[in-house]
């Protein structure tokens, strides 16, 4: 199996950014500010002449109207995401092969990144208080990183109303900043709770490769 190549985003010069990371293969990343641009943006309008020909190829005005519906309701959630601090989300589309029997099944996640403000605290303990403070983690592990110290943890619940009956499997990785004043939340959201194995190493993959400071030695 050969090794994906390295691609460097353009977000890599971003002056304003405040992490680094790897985005893992398997995982395509959301644009934000186009699916939630502004009315009359231009950025509305790209996302306009993006669906336009998914529209006209609609078999009929309900299949378009569904569809209208459907992307709708996906900006409402990425919507809330931003209002918690999400400013990173990525759909993660995986054969499940490792078993190797059969036809692979495909595998559904969601990768994304939340900050949050915190007290100053040496980071070790903001990264252990962030789990501790709330219930129900798991397999909670602290990890010395190439960014700092971090914990990895699991939670798994019940999913919302709008997604299929099973249990919600989510691998979360805490990194506090070296500013010490803020911490950035990693989480990796699976339906597919047995393979969370597999899904925990996606995360250890992704942490290992978090800086806070520009690896191109430019921008901020």
């Amino acid at each position: 199996m050969s090794t994906p190549p390295i691609v460097l985003d353009q977000s890599v010069d971003d002056p304003q950014a405040a992490l680094w990371f790897a985005e893992p293969p398997g995982f395509v990343s959301l644009p934000l500010d186009a699916l939630l641009a502004e009315p009359g943006s231009a950025d509305a309008g790209a996302l306009r002449a993006a669906v336009a020909p998914l529209l006209d190829a609609a078999p009929g005005e309900p299949a378009r109207q569904r569809f209208v519906a459907q992307v709708a309701q996906g900006q409402q959630l990425l919507s809330a995401l931003c209002g918690f601090g999400t400013v990173y989300c990525s759909i993660g589309l995986h054969r499940d092969d490792v078993d190797g029997r059969g036809a692979a099944t495909p595998l559904f996640s969601l990768l994304t990144i939340t900050w949050h403000d915190t007290n100053v605290a040496p980071r070790a303990i903001t990264a252990a208080r962030a789990v501790t403070s709330v219930s129900g983690h798991s397999n909670v592990a602290r990890v010395d990183l190439p960014c700092g110290p971090g914990v990895l943890s699991e939670t798994t619940s019940a999913p919302p109303p709008a997604l299929p009956p099973h249990p919600l499997l989510q691998i979360h990785a805490h990194l506090p900043h070296p500013d010490c004043k803020r911490i950035a939340v990693f989480t990796l959201s699976t339906g597919a709770v047995a393979r969370r194995g597999e899904y925990r190493g996606v995360m250890r993959q992704v942490v290992e490769s978090v800086r806070f400071e520009d690896p191109m030695g430019v921008g901020a």
